[in-house]
């Protein structure tokens, strides 16, 4: 099992970094947070100015700060920059490629996947859950990560699923579209010349918490499938107790349940987690995201299964996304080495 390490960190966003790592061994201790911990957590996007602190509705949040907790934009002005060149890359990507085959894994409109296949027959496959605060993207904008993958001798997929705009704000639909896309592939990955025995799930944002989802899903129970399916799960940039995030302004068009809370979040059913996974963040993302996926790491390493926790040094929550396609970025390489995998 790969040690949880705490990262360090150089850029300005040292104190966010290591205060994740103090938080996550204080809530593994079951101790409360040391003070400047719990400053941490305070801290505004570049360009907000302090203000007076109202009423705390989660650890040493108020509601202002939670909503900004989880809302990336403030933390990213580059976010449009980085979307333009996800689009020109995937098309650069789409045009050596080739365009994906689309299969069908349900029977709605939505519920299909872009297939990149692998240059040989038997190869692994990973699929992949797009982020987008569960309301936005699609398989088609997710074109600028399946090369690596390709030329590493893998199948890529990138699953579509419906967005909780359509289905209101029920999170229960889209966890069990994409529990039955990974279902679906594993009964039939023999048809599409991949092998089903080296099936892997990866997700950024929303889609890492849905990778998660599927990460501690009861496959014999609710599928009849061993339980086994997954070998293993990368989980960029996810949130794993929905808890907090139902307090936050993402409340507004998602329905959170106390039974989606429970149910849906993966922290809460760690003994469904049978492969080994990956945890990252970008250093410049929320202080709570990072905390999010600091705690859910140690969570995971003290119930004794294998996670490694990785730290993107100077990425915003949409910058390290893109080192995933790339063999020699921190989650390229993270997912080539758990899938076994040498860049060709």
């Amino acid at each position: 099992m790969s040690e949880l390490k705490k990262p360090t960190d150089v850029n300005t966003s040292r104190r966010v970094v290591l205060g994740g790592a103090l938080v996550a061994g204080a809530a593994l201790a079951g101790k409360p947070l040391p003070l400047w911990a719990q400053e941490m957590q305070t801290i505004l996007p570049p360009g907000v100015a302090p203000k007076v602190k109202g009423p705390l509705v989660f650890r040493n949040y108020d509601k202002e700060e939670l909503d900004l907790a989880y809302e990336q934009s403030p933390w990213a002005p580059n976010q449009e920059d980085v979307r333009q060149r996800k689009v020109q890359n995937g098309a650069a990507a789409r045009a050596r490629l080739g365009d994906p085959r689309r299969i069908a894994y349900g029977p709605t409109e939505i519920e299909k996947f872009d297939l990149y296949s692998a240059r040989q027959t038997g190869a692994p496959l990973n699929i992949f859950i797009h982020g987008g605060t569960w309301r936005s993207s699609d398989a088609a904008s997710q074109a600028f990560l399946p090369e690596m993958f390709v030329d590493a001798g893998a199948n890529f997929i990138a699953l579509d699923f419906t967005n909780v705009n359509e289905t209101n704000g029920n999170l229960l639909i889209l966890a069990d579209q994409v529990r039955r896309a990974v279902a679906w592939i594993y009964r039939h990955a023999a048809s599409f010349d991949a092998d089903p025995n080296e099936l892997y799930v990866s997700g950024h944002s929303s889609g890492g918490h849905l990778a998660a989802v599927v990460l501690t899903t009861d496959w014999p129970d609710e599928h009849g499938l061993p339980m086994d399916i997954v070998k293993g799960g990368l989980f960029a940039c996810g949130m794993y107790d929905l808890l907090p995030v139902s307090l936050s302004a993402r409340n507004t068009y998602v329905n959170f349940t106390e039974e989606i809370i429970e149910a849906l979040s993966p922290q809460r059913h760690l003994d469904k987690l049978v492969a080994p996974i990956i945890v990252a963040n970008g250093s410049l993302e929320t202080p709570d995201f990072q905390r999010q996926g600091q705690e859910f790491a140690a969570a995971v390493q003290a119930a004794g299964k294998p996670v490694k926790y990785l730290l993107g040094e100077g990425s915003n929550h949409f910058e390290i996304i893109e080192t995933l396609g790339n063999p020699y970025g921190i989650l390229g390489r993270a997912v080539l080495e758990q899938m076994k995998l040498t860049f060709a």
